[in-house]
């Protein structure tokens, strides 16, 4: 079952919202060569809703999908972005309407910058420096959102472990990772050392745990 989420969602004060189960986009960083951080914005066509802004590819979450799910699809119906090529890192409801609407950002990363092909929404797809961003003509809703979504560099200082194993850790670890509390941290380069801050791992390291940062770990 596809598209029963296709319609508007009207607010007490009149003010309409696409999808009638909400709606859902995806945010995807990945590294430039440098370290970097670049995430794939969409440029929407002229003819859609809040068209000529930037924002991340989504649209309306059918009632049978989860708002991963849904935010995964249309990067893949809008960007041409395949499923298997990114991890999902965390998700986030960015806006919300009287009518019990929801806006769900879900943040992904992946290896590289990949290649993208655009359907008739867009007018243009680029993978944009984070630092960038917020110099475009942003769609109103990714705009307020975006000092939640942005991820700022940060390293690991690893604790009793040899330099053959804190390098497999490393390689491991994704390059987005959610702070408890809110906000996200961006491993940069290859080293992971090239950062403004520092994210501290917990001591001793469980196998395959996720990592666990609190914000008393990050320091200045």
């Amino acid at each position: 079952m596809r598209g029963d989420g296709d319609g508007w969602m009207i607010s007490p004060d009149g003010s309409r919202q696409w999808g009638r189960h909400g709606a859902a986009g995806l945010l995807l960083r990945a590294p430039l060569a440098d370290g970097r951080a670049v995430v794939l914005l969409q440029h929407r066509a002229v003819w859609s809703h809040q068209g000529g802004t930037w924002g991340v590819p989504g649209g309306a979450r059918d009632s049978h999908e989860s708002a991963v799910h849904a935010a995964v699809r249309e990067a893949g119906e809008e960007a041409g972005i395949a499923a298997d090529s990114l991890r999902v890192r965390a998700e986030l409801v960015t806006a919300r309407a009287a009518s019990g609407w929801t806006y769900t950002t879900v943040v992904a990363d992946t290896a590289e910058p990949l290649a993208t092909v655009r359907n008739r929404e867009s007018a243009e797809l680029r993978w944009v420096v984070e630092d960038e961003v917020a110099g475009l003509a942003l769609h109103p809703g990714f705009g307020a959102a975006w000092t939640t979504l942005r991820a700022e560099p940060v390293r690991l200082l690893v604790h009793d472990l040899d330099r053959t194993a804190a390098a497999e850790l490393l390689a491991a670890l994704p390059r987005t990772i959610g702070l408890p509390g809110g906000g996200f941290g961006w491993l940069a380069g290859d080293d992971r050392v090239a950062a403004a801050r520092t994210a501290v791992l917990a001591d001793p390291v469980p196998d395959g745990a996720e990592l666990a940062f609190t914000r008393a770990q990050v320091l200045s």
